[in-house]
């Protein structure tokens, strides 16, 4: 059962971001195929990013940084018992690895970390695409 109805824009931008998330999703895929474990976290954690903002729209919220996104869907998701403290922490982790790996000279993310990466990123954007349909939004 929908918290609230939703307006028929929200509704597409909601999709939209999901679809988003798909498509970057598939690119971390294609870099970790090939070696490119830095790049494949950081997409990653755009798709993780942008799923959790497809489920902070469906609340009628909107994170203006990506410091923003993590306390909202903490907020909003975890504290209600929306979704598991684990997926909060995919998303904290995440958000640091990608950050390590894109402005650090000397990044610490190996081909481990990235594998992690993406199953969690993974397991991130089913649950959210879950928690949507069961909410009454159709893909």
């Amino acid at each position: 059962m929908r918290v609230k109805e939703l307006d028929s824009t929200t509704e597409a931008l909601i999709i939209g971001y999901i679809k988003k998330a798909e498509s970057i999703l598939a690119v971390a895929k294609r870099l970790l195929d090939s070696v490119d474990y830095e790049d494949s976290v950081s997409r990653a954690y755009y798709a993780v990013f942008h799923a959790a903002q497809g489920l902070l729209l469906s609340e009628g919220q909107k994170a203006e940084s990506h410091r923003g996104v993590v306390t909202l869907f903490g907020l909003l998701f975890v504290k209600t018992g929306k979704f598991s403290k684990e997926l909060g922490k995919y998303l904290y982790n995440l958000k640091d690895d990608r950050e390590s790996g894109d402005y650090e000279l000397f990044s610490f993310l190996d081909e481990e970390t990235a594998k992690t990466s993406f199953k969690e990123a993974e397991e991130f954007l089913k649950k959210t695409k879950f928690y949507l349909i069961s909410s009454g939004i159709k893909f």
